[in-house]
């Protein structure tokens, strides 16, 4: 048997990694949408950036009505704190800006505009 501080511990710390955990976010608001990619910084290999917000206006969003966010880059962070969300997939009517990243690989980005 373990005794009542390990398996105190043991929560602990299992209670720590689903906090840390980012999980996926949607956001139909453009007000909110720019705040929170205002607050976005990506670095490490690939495409980086000191404000994805930046990025999205220079993609051609200049008023994003569209955000989902998920997975986990440790090379991200959202208001200076990191890790923060590894994929990002914005939009604006027809237009699309989406950023991919992962732990090991490049952070790439893509556009794309439908007809």
């Amino acid at each position: 048997m373990h005794s009542s501080g390990f398996m105190s511990f043991i929560n602990l710390l299992l209670f720590t990694l689903i906090i840390l955990t980012m999980k996926p976010i949607e956001i139909n608001d453009p007000a909110k949408i720019e705040d929170f990619l205002s607050k976005i910084e990506l670095t490490g290999n690939g495409f980086t950036t000191e404000s994805l917000l930046i990025e999205v206006f220079e993609a051609g969003l200049d008023y994003p009505d569209y955000l989902k966010a998920e997975g986990e880059d440790p090379n991200a962070s959202y208001e200076g704190k990191s890790p923060a969300w590894a994929k990002y997939h914005m939009r604006q009517g027809k237009r699309v800006f989406m950023v991919y990243g992962e732990p090991g690989k490049d952070r790439r980005t893509h556009f794309s505009e439908t007809p």
